[in-house]
């Protein structure tokens, strides 16, 4: 009679906990643990040559404070590092996954870690138990590991991945740092000023009600501004969060608005330039490590497209990737986007010619990501004294406003 495999039991959730105990030395230790019972941590501690005392549950934390933190790219890039190392040091990889998995601070890194590890024990390729995490684990990276287990170089292959994962966060965190900080000081100057004009100058309109003058033309505009802020600022702020909101949803579900977006933000000053810079970066670090590590260069161009990160050169990209099928060199096609520096084209030439694209590619990015360092210091520095300055003129003109029906009775008497 046939048996059933369909329903199989799903392996019991490890739990953390807290122990104290003694070493062999007589000395009191504790710490925390992950098992599925008390009874395997307490066999684990005495393997350890510790004689358990108490072993409890670790609490859980009162709403989510403290708890287990959502995994993000950055974690990933610290996990790709880690296997990288161990497995230069010759650990073996399901050893490794299990060590890393085993020793994170985070709960939901051990959870990942262990559903990897325990389909990699049973003999499921590694790159065949990443895509079963595609949140984490994208389609290029599976891409990268599974080349890497087809030949015999996952070492290799890992290094280089977590080099590009590192670089893609560096250039993450530079970008998110060159829009931040002009959007901060629009936020704090929209605070400031408003908090005045909503609370400060309807002091002073009523003291000026009392001298039965007519106002300067400037205080007169500010306090018509003052009132209509008072009257409609709720009204305000609940259009500018549904315009937020809109925004945010139709950007989501609208790909045609989202790419429009994606070519408006290319104009703005400044922080264009930053993201043009930061997509050309991004297009040279994919494409060479992944040419690198034998994946072809259609498939190569494909992922490349994905980590563009802007829809402008992702369907360049796409476009590169037509011609280069059709059998147009890679440089040439590059050349019919228009959009790609004259620098960038001639070292992808250069690497043609040569048959060493990855290695120019790798240069390209190497140049790319400095500038972009540089470009978001020199904007850091140039928003300081900006800051000042705009900051200066909103409350000194307020100020002004507010002193000068005073300065002219001063005048006249």
């Amino acid at each position: 009679m046939a048996t059933d495999t369909s329903k199989q039991v799903k392996p019991q959730e490890s739990i953390t906990f807290v122990w104290s105990g003694v070493n062999r030395k007589g000395k009191k230790v504790s710490g925390e643990l992950q098992a599925n019972s008390q009874l395997e941590l307490k066999a684990q501690l005495r393997k350890q040559g510790v004689t358990p005392g108490s072993v409890k549950r670790k609490p859980k934390p009162l709403f989510g404070l403290g708890g287990d933190k959502p995994i993000k790219p950055a974690d990933i890039a610290v996990i790709t590092r880690q296997i990288a190392t161990m497995l230069g040091a010759g650990v073996p990889l399901v050893q490794t996954i299990d060590m890393i998995g085993s020793g994170h601070n985070n709960g939901n890194v051990r959870k990942l870690l262990a559903d990897v590890h325990q389909k990699l024990a049973s003999g499921i390729p590694l790159s065949d138990c990443l895509r079963e995490h595609p949140k984490y684990f994208d389609d290029l990276y599976c891409d990268l590991v599974a080349s890497g287990e087809q030949s015999g170089s996952l070492e290799t292959i890992y290094d280089r991945i977590a080099t590009y994962k590192e670089k893609a966060e560096a250039l993450k965190a530079k970008i998110k740092k060159a829009l931040t900080y002009p959007i901060a000081v629009i936020v704090v100057a929209i605070i400031v000023t408003s908090i005045l004009l909503i609370f400060v100058v309807p002091v002073f309109e009523e003291i000026f009600a009392s001298f039965g003058a007519e106002l300067p033309a400037f205080t007169q505009m500010v306090i018509n501004l003052s009132e209509f802020l008072q009257s409609w600022w709720y009204f305000i702020l609940a259009a500018l969060f549904a315009f937020g909101y809109a925004f945010k949803k139709a950007h989501q579900a609208n790909p045609k608005f989202r790419d429009q977006v994606d070519a408006q933000i290319l104009k703005l000053p400044v922080v264009g330039d930053i993201l043009e810079k930061a997509a050309v970066a991004r297009y040279a670090r994919t494409l060479s490590t992944t040419f690198a590590a034998g994946v072809p260069l259609p498939d190569a161009l494909e992922s490349a497209a994905g980590a563009s990160g802007n829809a402008v050169f992702r369907n360049a990209i796409l476009d590169i990737r037509s011609e280069v099928v059709a059998g147009m060199q890679m440089n040439l096609a590059m050349r019919n986007t228009d959009i790609f520096p004259d620098m960038v084209i001639q070292m992808v030439a250069i690497g043609e010619e040569s048959g060493s694209v990855d290695d120019m590619l790798a240069k390209v990015a190497n140049v790319y990501e400095a500038e972009v360092d540089n470009a978001v210091d020199n904007l850091t520095a140039l928003l300081e004294p900006l800051i000042m300055a705009v900051l200066g003129v909103l409350i000194g003109g307020l100020i002004i406003a507010m002193y000068l029906p005073i300065f002219q009775m001063g005048m006249v008497v």
